[in-house]
């Protein structure tokens, strides 16, 4: 087959997902679809809930393995859709259709990337060599795996299926990016800040105002600068983004409740932020969780050195992705623009499918 044929097929499948709602937790149409396709590509898929994978039939324990990701699930269509969301169109290079650029783009992609790098390895070996593992080396095995759940960074996507893959060395994660590798990508921790105070008729000025007792606090979350910055992700941020308190206008507060919204970047844990923010502040501090960390891969694994051999550019990503469940070295790197992704019309150009399919094959291997 050719690269265009490839393509078609990409485009071919991505029309099929875009027809089949598939909201984060509501995937199962889809994973089926996809799983179908897999099948009837030749390989033999696994499955775990809605979390679709297959691993390269000459797998050898012995030898590296990369994985290459993307999500199957989409967020809910915004009001603002001028056409059906799940009435896949054509028009001129556009793929219009909810999912089609978040992240509908890199998920055909990368399966089309692994039917050539299994099917035809006498014109697309050898594979570049990652670093030995126990002492071990040579070509990389590689695993594809759609996820779901991904956008709600569920307990049923990627964390199920991970325990169920092959050691895992480095993953590709096909979020789009406009094929420019980021190789670093802001965690996400969210914080529930309670402020206490005591209630009391407002017309006596009686009690103690949550409220006011919140204030400095908030000030200090608006003013406070993080040490440790990031290269590529700058520093690590907060906003307050939600404060609820009082039950009517003659009652004094004695609750304030303040959500906080956390970006971290590599520099830090999220246990270290938080350790810091429950410090300064007197309000009482829980966090929802601390399992979306920042990730990052150094600029000197091979993947990236390639990346820039091939002149791509290295940047930070400000969104999240699965690669903050990953516990192995991961970058983004797909098709499609990151601002198209949750908005209304969304698009991936077919043309950037086809970048796509050629670029990752010319990382994975040493052909030009």
């Amino acid at each position: 087959m050719t690269l265009q044929e490839y393509t078609d097929e990409a485009v071919s499948l991505l029309k099929r997902l875009i027809a089949i709602p598939s909201v984060s937790r509501d995937e199962k149409l889809a994973a089926d679809e996809l799983e179908n396709t897999i099948r009837n590509y030749g390989f033999e898929p696994h499955r775990e809930g809605n979390n679709v994978w297959i691993v390269c039939p000459d797998f050898q324990a012995d030898r590296p393995t990369i994985l290459l990701n993307a999500h199957i699930d989409t967020v809910r269509p915004v009001a603002s859709w001028t056409r059906n969301p799940h009435s896949p169109v054509i028009e001129g290079d556009r793929l219009y259709g909810l999912g089609a650029n978040d992240c509908g783009g890199g998920l055909v992609s990368l399966l089309q990337v692994f039917r050539i790098l299994t099917s035809q390895p006498s014109a697309l070996n050898p594979l570049i060599p990652l670093p030995h593992r126990e002492g071990r080396g040579g070509s990389p095995n590689l695993i594809y795996l759609a996820s779901c759940e991904e956008e709600v960074s569920g307990k049923d996507g990627i964390v199920k299926a991970l325990p169920l893959l092959p050691q895992i060395d480095v993953a590709i994660v096909g979020e789009p990016t406009g094929m420019q590798p980021a190789v670093a990508e802001k965690g996400l921790m969210v914080l529930d800040i309670t402020a206490h105070g005591k209630s009391g008729h407002a017309a006596r000025n009686e009690g103690v105002n949550a409220i006011y007792e919140a204030l400095d606090d908030l000030e200090w979350l608006r003013h406070y600068q993080f040490e440790r910055v990031s290269p590529f992700l700058g520093a690590t941020q907060m906003q307050a983004t939600v404060i609820q308190a009082g039950t009517q206008h003659n009652v004094v507060p004695d609750e304030c409740r303040i959500t906080v919204d956390v970006r971290t970047n590599e520099c830090y844990t999220n246990e270290e932020v938080f350790d810091i923010i429950r410090h300064h502040v007197n309000s009482e501090v829980q966090a929802r969780s601390f399992r979306l960390h920042s990730s990052h891969i150094d600029l000197d694994h091979p993947l990236i050195r390639r990346c820039v051999e091939l002149g791509m550019t290295p940047f930070g990503s400000p969104t999240l992705s699965d690669q903050a469940l990953m516990p192995f070295p991961s970058f983004k790197l797909g098709p499609g623009d990151s601002a198209r992704s949750h908005s209304a019309d969304e698009y991936i150009c077919i043309s950037e499918i086809h970048h796509a399919i050629r670029t990752y094959c010319q990382l994975l291997t040493q052909t030009t």
